[in-house]
């Protein structure tokens, strides 16, 4: 039977009805909130291309910390900017490097926040890319020794999950037995499992100061014409020992969200990035969109398309709406 037994509109009448058969919800608990911090003092600096949106010293943290938790968002992910760079990225593994002492901090003042820390080398190597450099390429095998030696300092600073977005191949499985070789068997590893080559990371990269010196990075994040090609990496991460896996950027890949949610019964995560971000902020500022409407309208397609976890700078101005702020 069709019109006019079937009237759709029936369950659209008003806002009452269309909450109690609303399909999907974006709520605080699905959130994750990245922070910047850098080594140094008194600094609380807004990222240009990133409005309302800084990079903090651990003396000045506390002030984004503090609403973070009166709004209760669950979870944090840490990017570090560090003092020193070299050829290697060795401040990622140091007893004092910027995110060790981050995380030391967090886990003594705050403890109830959930505390990921993102594991990679662009920030922290002189030419910005994401490991040891063999001529004008990442050698992969020897960045998974380094992996290892960077997440077990992780987690020896208290870390509670670490998220490697590097894209060598093979990092889930050398994180998974670097951390239970050192008897961290209970931290989980977040996948950056489906991260493509993407030029909506712009604004991130003025953000963590991770511009790589020469080239590129398509040598080891994905091609963004593939599909099935996200599949494969997914399946390789779950069967290395990913707990969650996640698919970056968000927007342009809803259709990786899908496929990845009804292939794999893991947490899905979708990191709604930068570029994404800057560009609801600017069409906003201009006027031309109602800047709340399209945020909320924005992650619930990601929601819709699958993901359980979304990582987003809209996290506060999200949790605020919520709460009828």
């Amino acid at each position: 039977m069709a019109f006019p037994v079937h009237r759709p509109r029936r369950l659209r009448k008003n806002e009452n009805i269309r909450r109690l058969v609303r399909e999907n919800h974006v709520t605080v608990d699905d959130l994750i909130y990245p922070l910047f911090i850098e080594d140094g003092e008194n600094i609380k600096i807004e990222i240009p291309s990133m409005p309302d949106i800084y990079r903090y010293s651990l003396d000045r943290i506390d002030e984004e910390l503090e609403e973070v938790v009166n709004l209760n968002i669950p979870a944090v992910l840490l990017f570090g900017i560090p003092s020193h760079k070299d050829e290697v990225g060795s401040d990622t593994w140091s007893e004092e490097g910027i995110i060790q002492k981050a995380v030391r901090h967090i886990k003594k003042n705050y403890p109830q926040l959930y505390v990921i820390t993102d594991v990679c080398f662009c920030e922290y190597t002189e030419h910005g890319h994401c490991g040891v450099l063999c001529g004008h390429d990442v050698e992969n095998d020897t960045t998974l020794e380094n992996t290892k030696k960077q997440v077990v300092s992780h987690a020896k600073a208290g870390a509670d999950m670490v998220a490697p977005s590097g894209m060598m191949d093979g990092v889930v499985k050398a994180i998974r037995e670097g951390l239970d070789e050192a008897g961290f068997y209970d931290i989980p590893i977040m996948a950056y499992s489906a991260k493509y080559a993407s030029a909506y990371y712009g604004p991130f990269r003025d953000a963590a100061e991770s511009s790589p010196s020469f080239g590129d990075r398509r040598t080891y994040q994905m091609d963004p014409a593939n599909r099935r090609e996200a599949l494969k990496e997914v399946a390789l991460d779950v069967e290395e020992g990913a707990d969650i896996v996640m698919v970056k950027p968000a927007l342009s890949y809803l259709d990786i969200i899908s496929d990845v949610r009804q292939n794999f019964n893991l947490p899905v995560a979708a990191y709604n990035v930068s570029g994404e971000y800057s560009m609801i902020k600017a069409a906003g500022k201009m006027g031309w969109i109602d800047e709340q409407k399209v945020m909320m309208e924005t992650l619930t397609s990601m929601k819709r398309a699958g993901a359980d976890i979304i990582i987003t700078y809209h996290a506060k101005e999200v949790a605020k709406l919520l709460k009828g702020q």
